[in-house]
């Protein structure tokens, strides 16, 4: 492969990706439950969602380059800034490009889904929002990665908006049931930005980025991510249990609990930051299976109803 096309491969962190889609297949298969599901509304939500974590990522790397965060001390991979092999020119250049497809996929997503002006122009601020705040992340005077702002904003965008709002999408209705399969979601997202700040606690602290993990200290942020995986799981199962379906097809969901579980106790018993490095790819594959094993039951609820 062109060495280039791996660079900038390397920067749009495709082991992230998963995280932006799985909300979407959450939202899409609960709409395909309620019986209203269009492959092109599923196709297109799933394509912006993708563009608009890729942002994320980039303006990530641009925004810890900038301001010193992205150093030797840190424990995570070498960023396409930090590395030298990617100019802070390129990478804002990218990310202009980037923003340019985003708003192309997103609004022939909206234009697609809806012929209501007010729907139309609802879920084209909702994207403006979207992408204004995978840039601000960590990019600009203030920052609000940098105040401990990041774990609400994965929530709110990776659970009750991704979820609902593709759900919507397909539908043009929503449901206080929906509540609960976006809580799991976004509770599992904010898992895993949680093993990378608490990877990061150190240098975060010394660099002046106040995440949730460097307020909480290393003891309680793995209290909290044990508060975050459990309730996630707690809230999946229990919107299985108040659908009204049998109880048998929802059990094969309880199988997450051995991944959860399994992840939860390597992330208590490590003891130093370098320790939580490794945990990285596990929580994600952790966050994907739980919730490919909700959207599973869901599917299988709707087939044998």
């Amino acid at each position: 492969m062109n060495n280039s096309v791996q660079i900038w491969l390397d920067a749009a962190r495709p082991k992230t990706l998963p995280l932006a889609l799985i909300s979407i297949l959450t939202g899409s298969a609960l709409a395909f439950s309620a019986g209203n599901f269009h492959w092109l509304i599923a196709v297109l939500a799933l394509l912006t969602a993708t563009l608009l974590q890729i942002l994320s990522n980039l303006a990530n790397d641009y925004g810890d380059a900038v301001k010193g965060t992205d150093n030797h001390a840190r424990l995570g991979p070498m960023r396409a800034i930090q590395s030298g092999a990617v100019s802070l020119s390129d990478m804002k250049r990218a990310m202009a490009i980037n923003v340019i497809l985003t708003m192309v996929s997103g609004l022939a997503l909206v234009l697609y889904a809806f012929d209501n002006l007010q729907n139309i122009l609802i879920f084209i601020g909702l994207g403006v929002l979207a992408i204004l705040a995978a840039i601000a992340y960590t990019v600009g005077n203030k920052p609000y990665g940098y105040v401990g702002l990041g774990d609400l904003s994965v929530f709110l965008f990776f659970g009750l908006l991704g979820v609902s709002g593709s759900f919507f999408l397909h539908t043009g209705y929503i449901e206080w049931s929906l509540l609960l399969p976006s809580l799991g979601c976004g509770l599992l997202a904010v898992a895993v930005l949680n093993v990378n700040n608490m990877r990061d606690i150190e240098n975060d602290a010394q660099c002046g980025k106040r995440t949730v993990a460097v307020r909480l200290g290393q003891v309680r942020a793995k209290q909290y991510h044990f508060a975050l995986l459990f309730g996630a799981v707690a809230a999946f199962a229990g919107y299985l249990v108040l659908q009204d379906k049998p109880l048998w097809i929802s059990l094969p969901f309880l199988l997450c609990l051995s991944v959860v579980t399994r992840h939860g106790r390597a992330v208590w018993f490590t003891e130093q930051p370098a320790q939580i490095a490794p945990m990285m790819p596990v929580v994600v594959k952790t966050s994907v299976i739980t919730n490919l094993l909700f959207v599973g039951v869901i599917i299988a609820q709707t087939l044998t109803s």
